[in-house]
This record gives structure tokens, sequence and C-alpha cells, in this order.
């Protein structure tokens, strides 16, 4: 595709979007704000991410499409109380993307990849120079998995870290032990927070082996879900007619029938 026709079905885009704003566009679209638009953002970034997943090249392209929907028309928003535009997108990140890539753009040499996000790191803290925790700028909303991984990794950063493998999974294990004696005690905050610092631990020890957690239970449900949906497809039934030996037997049929990669 040249840059013409890029050019060109951005544009017509944007135009799209600016008519769907306008008095006389969507009354739908006319009433959206960022307030409005955040779970829009939210679910169409997870639809990209399915469409990854599922290895459609069709896929991924409508659904990266929504993605791109929901910047224009954040854009489009900001343009209308004379905040900002694309184009003002478009450039800061075009701007931020050469600073922090000086063995691209610059006279910068690196060795590896490790190099490159010492020096990324190093870049955005001058850039962000209020940012005086090692934490800050962790986004507190995104999904806990991802949210407690990326808290761990900053925190490892400076040097906060466990001395050894075996004392990750001692810790481990006493969580499990201390969220036991909270369950004696039925006192369920206690149970919640105790069940917490578990997974946290458990973030960890992902961490420790280059897993990253989110994409981990992710795959995880995946295989639980086909493998359920074939036990459905095995019963003659509704599974709740059936009696939990018989639902193990239709869940080991299942496991034997399908093989799953993620």
């Amino acid at each position: 595709m040249s840059f013409k026709e890029t050019s060109d079905n951005l544009k017509r885009l944007i135009d799209i979007v600016e008519k769907l704003r306008s008095p006389n566009g969507c009354p739908w679209d006319r009433e959206q704000t960022h307030h409005s638009l955040r779970q829009n953002l939210i679910e169409e970034t997870y639809e990209a991410v399915d469409a990854i997943e599922s290895g459609s090249t069709d896929h991924l392209k409508e659904e990266l499409g929504d993605v791109l929907l929901q910047v224009v028309l954040h854009s489009q928003i900001a343009s209308e109380y004379n905040g900002f535009t694309l184009d003002d997108v478009a450039k800061e990140i075009s701007d931020k993307l050469v600073r922090r890539h000086p063995h691209v753009f610059g006279d910068i040499k690196v060795k590896n990849s490790a190099e490159v996000v010492t020096n990324w790191d190093a870049i955005k803290q001058t850039e962000k120079p209020e940012r005086t925790s090692a934490l800050a700028g962790v986004t507190s909303c995104q999904p806990a998995l991802m949210y407690s991984l990326d808290l761990s990794q900053k925190a490892v950063k400076v040097g906060f870290e466990w001395p050894s493998e075996e004392s990750l999974w001692e810790c481990f294990y006493s969580e499990i032990e201390e969220f036991k004696e909270t369950v004696e005690r039925q006192n369920i905050e206690d149970m919640e927070e105790e069940f917490g610092d578990i997974l946290f631990s458990l973030v960890n020890a992902a961490r420790w082996h280059k897993i990253n957690p989110e994409l981990a239970l992710r795959k995880a449900c995946n295989k639980f879900k086909k493998r359920f949906q074939l036990m459905e497809e095995i019963a003659e039934q509704k599974l709740d007619s059936y009696s939990q030996d018989e639902l193990e037997e239709f869940w080991k049929i299942a496991k034997s029938k399908i093989k799953i990669n993620g």
C-alpha cells in the first residue's frame, strides 16, 4: 500500500468521525465523551488481543480498526474544545519514539535489547523528573495480574528482589498457611488480603522464570473453555443432570480428545 493510499484512508476515517460528531451527525456519537468511551477502549483492545491469539489476519485487521476508531474519536472530541488533534497525537508519539531510540536515530550504540530497555528507562526518567518513586507511573487500573507484574518489575529494577528462588517459594508457602489460618477464622476481609498475597507471590514466581502471568492465565482459561465445551458436546443431556463421577469421566474424555497449545 502506498503512502498516498494510506493517507487517503486515514483522512476518510477522520472525516467520517467528524461528521458523526457534527450537529447533523449521529446522536449516540455526539453524546460520547472521553469518560463515556473508557470501557469501549478497553473492550476493543482486548478484542484485538483475542484476534491476535486466533491467528486470523482478517480478524486482527478488523479489530485494530476498532482500536484506531477509538483513537480518532478521542482526538476528535479533544479538538472540539481546542485540546488536541489527531495530528498532535501522531506528533507526540513520533517525537517520543525518536527520542527514546537514540541507537536508531542518534549516535548511541547498544549491544542487545537489554541495553535498549535500560536506555529507555533512563530517557523516560529525564522526561518525567517529577516521578521520584520507583513505582511512579504504574497504572493501577490495568488488570490485577498485569498491575502486580508491573509493580514487581519496577521494584526489582532498584534491587528489591528475593535473594534466591528458594526464598521466593518459602514466601509462597507461608502465604498459603496464612490464608488457611484466615479461612479457619472465616474473616472475609482477611481471607481476601491473604489470598491476594498468594497471587502476588505467584506473579513473582512467574516473573522469576520470565513468564507473563496474564498470558499464562489466559491460556489456562482458553484451555478450560475448550475442554468444558467439548464435555457439553459429549454429554447427551445438560451437564447439571449428571453426577460428579459422570462429569469427571466426561472431563477425562475431553482431555484425551483435544490437544491445546494455549
